[in-house]
């Protein structure tokens, strides 16, 4: 099997929706709401909302294991610190390397100069597990309105410079 890693162009903007509403509806339904799932896909991963976020200067990046998309990721300096504002991995290569090394490949994306922050649900075990062991620690719990009463109940997360 064959992994590789590319950056994400105009033209992947529906390999990454359609990854996104795979792996989201997969994953997050023991966490939040199906309608909450498609209200936050719809705002933040559908191709428009990928497009006008491509447009704004997030870096997007796929993970390939042979010609299947199987990972995402998107990253853009905010203030003073890299953003890592997606990366989601799909269920089905959960556990077999493909985060840790697509997590590797990330971060030398980044400015190694700054501090890298996220935000990962309260409740997204798994991903907070993988954050701890890649030298993540918790900055603040906060709960973010997003709209339609909706709520991200949140750890953001950070990880000292590099």
């Amino acid at each position: 099997m064959n992994l590789i890693f590319k950056p994400g162009t105009e033209k992947d903007i529906p390999v990454i929706a359609a990854l996104a509403y795979k792996i989201w509806h997969e994953h997050y339904p023991s966490i939040i709401t199906h309608e909450q799932i498609d209200y936050m896909l719809n705002m933040w991963n559908s191709e428009d909302a990928t497009t006008q976020q491509l447009k704004a200067g997030v870096r997007f990046f796929i993970a390939w294991l042979d010609d299947e998309p199987v990972a995402y990721a998107g990253i853009q300096v905010k203030g003073g610190y890299n953003f890592l504002n997606k990366f989601y991995v799909d269920v089905a290569h959960h556990r077999g390397g493909i985060g840790k090394d697509f997590f590797a490949y990330l971060l030398q994306q980044m400015n190694r100069a700054l501090p890298v922050k996220l935000q990962v649900n309260r409740q997204n075990y798994k991903a907070i597990n993988f954050y701890f062991k890649n030298g993540f620690t918790i900055e603040q719990v906060a709960d973010f309105d997003i709209g339609n009463n909706y709520y991200m109940n949140d750890f953001v997360m950070v990880k000292q410079a590099m």
